[in-house]
């Protein structure tokens, strides 16, 4: 997996823009829905990552970039993650990005290409 470009609100894995947050499961790259959480938006001010989405979950290690910081992960992710025995790397995209292209071996992610 190549990721060749990151800018505010695109990313560009193996070739291909994404201009929304992304998901990369064993491989596999699809778009966050994030619907499942907008009913926390009010507690946060910004839509967070809950245990409503689809995470993925088959992994050892599962890298969460918030953007610039802004995208919040609900305690339940947390505690699902170490529940799991799964190590959890919560970092600005830019820095999650380094994290993945160093090692992305049983890796999953939720990249979030803006703020």
């Amino acid at each position: 997996m190549r990721f060749e470009k990151f800018s505010f609100g695109s990313i560009r894995i193996d070739g291909t823009t994404y201009e929304h947050d992304v998901v990369i499961d064993r491989g596999d790259v699809r778009k966050r829905k994030k619907k499942p959480s907008k009913e926390f938006r009010g507690d946060f001010g910004h839509t967070p990552l809950s245990i409503k989405e689809r995470i993925p979950w088959r992994c050892t290690r599962l890298v969460i970039g918030t953007g610039t910081g802004a995208l919040p992960v609900m305690d339940q992710v947390k505690r699902e993650a170490k529940r799991r025995k799964i190590k959890l790397l919560i970092l600005p995209t830019k820095e999650a990005i380094k994290e993945l292209m160093q090692r992305l071996d049983d890796t999953n992610a939720i990249l979030h290409v803006t703020c």
